[in-house]
């Protein structure tokens, strides 16, 4: 392992990787459930759900093994949220266009998906991915990070942790905090399944505060120890205050691999000649919309998570950047071969970073985790959301410590990270976000007559990002 993954120099432990590795499976567990049912329009149990759950297993722990044997990094990665949600609406949208069903559009869309990893291989492989990191001002780089906190804030205090104001805005809104947890709101917003909100919000602070309270006293695996603690009273409450048994998911549940269903639907599965019958002006934009998400959502995860690791150097760069480039390449193409939208960087890793991973054994953990989900997903689904909130929130406050980076007196950098800083959790997209700060760093520079400050990539990805604004749908 030493000789490996070089522990020492990094100053880490196989024990601390371990760790780090089950701290970031947990907090993305969830997507091992939720893309199956993004992908094929909730059609549980099917032949296609199916085969996108294994795909997604599949994929990413391809995906995670490249990061964790080539770059020797911690970061984790599985089917992009936002990704997975446009690759839907696509496959909605050719099966209209085409009258084709749902299955033959879904292969038809996996083409797009094909194109696209090959052209982040070919993009990898020659530097040109390096090459527009570093066409990223150093301003806009590090307020990447606080960005990314703040848009972990706002997952885990409204999309997971439910807390919902009465007309239905998330509590990062601040407006009617009290409003939400009364009975009839509570109901209303999160539906008699999830049982009164005082569990949820509970759960979620509970696992919130026995994190802080163990950072405080330098105790290691302290986000994990506090999912469990949150984990453990959200059962609890379910057992013997709603009366509902926690672990009925598992009763039932099959815990065989499905491989005869991911044969049939999506292994291997691309269907050009449907592809064609979109029209092939219509498929190449797809292809570089895709692209532009892809790429700036992975490159401000990487250099934000990596920021906040300390793993970048005085000019913002990450050492094996290309190496961890190539890894998201790779995962796509595999998930492309496989059945499931476009492999990512997730910015949950940030939460195994905070619990000490280091090098690629962390992503190897998180990965093999991910291949285990194959036999045991009825087990990972039984972890709360509100759990998730507790370690998404905790990380989400650190990485808001990046802002003291900034140089606030240059309005050049102030500037387009307050846009990005408000951009990221209301878009939900780190690359969107990351689009905005470049517009507006260019634009400023250019009307304080300092345009030869800007490079010639910095001038072309901000044009790139004002076409795909304003004239890509």
């Amino acid at each position: 392992m030493e000789k490996l993954f070089k522990l020492r120099e990094n100053g880490t432990t196989v024990r601390t990787e371990l760790i780090a590795g089950l701290t970031t499976f947990m907090t993305m567990a969830y997507i091992i459930a939720l893309n199956p049912n993004l992908l094929t329009n909730f059609d549980t149990g099917s032949p296609l759900w199916n085969g996108v759950f294994l795909a997604t297993c599949i994929a990413s722990a391809i995906g995670m093994f490249v990061m964790a044997f080539v770059a020797n990094k911690p970061f984790a990665m599985a089917p992009g949220m936002g990704l997975n949600s446009f690759f839907a609406v696509v496959v909605g949208n050719i099966v209209t266009a085409t009258g084709m069903s749902y299955l033959v559009s879904f292969q038809a869309a996996l083409c797009i998906i094909l194109v696209e990893g090959i052209v982040f291989l070919i993009l990898s492989i020659f530097n040109i991915r390096e090459k527009i990191v570093e066409a990223i001002p150093l301003g806009i780089r590090l307020g990447i990070s606080p960005a990314i906190g703040l848009m972990l804030l706002n997952i885990g205090f409204g999309s997971n942790a439910g807390l919902y104001s009465e007309t239905g805005g998330p509590f990062y809104m601040l407006r009617d905090f009290f409003g939400a947890l009364t009975p009839s709101v509570a109901q209303a917003n999160m539906g008699s399944a999830y049982g009164p909100m005082v569990l949820y919000v509970a759960t979620t602070f509970i696992g919130l505060f026995v994190i802080l309270a163990l950072d405080r006293k330098k105790i290691k695996g302290s986000v994990l120890v506090g999912m469990l603690a949150a984990t453990l009273v959200y059962w609890g409450g379910q057992y013997f205050i709603l009366h509902t048994n926690p672990f009925a998911a598992l009763e039932g549940a099959s815990f065989v691999p499905p491989f005869a269903d991911m044969a049939e639907t999506t292994l291997f599965k691309f269907n050009f000649a449907s592809l064609a019958e979109v029209g092939w002006f219509t498929a190449i934009s797809l292809v570089i919309t895709f692209c532009i998400i892809d790429m700036f959502d992975t490159i401000g995860t990487l250099v934000g998570t990596a920021s906040r690791a300390g793993m970048v150097d005085e000019k913002g760069n990450m050492p094996n950047m290309k190496e961890a480039l190539l890894a998201d390449a790779v995962g796509t193409v595999a998930g492309a071969l496989t059945g499931t939208s476009t492999v990512t960087t997730f910015v949950e890793s940030a939460s195994g970073v905070e619990a000490g991973g280091r090098t690629g054994l962390t992503a190897l953990t998180t990965g093999i985790l991910f291949l285990a989900c194959m036999f045991l997903a009825p087990v990972a689904a039984i972890i709360p959301a509100p759990a998730t909130s507790a370690a998404l929130i905790y990380v989400g406050i650190l990485m808001l410590s990046g802002l003291k980076k900034v140089a606030f007196d240059d309005m050049t950098q102030l500037v387009p990270v307050a846009v990005m800083l408000i951009a990221m959790p209301i878009s939900g997209s780190i690359g969107h976000a990351i689009g905005l700060g470049m517009i507006v760093y260019t634009m400023m520079k250019v009307f304080s007559g300092k345009f030869k400050d800007v490079s010639i990539l910095t001038y072309a990805i901000s044009l790139l990002f004002l076409v795909k604004f304003f004239l890509v749908a």
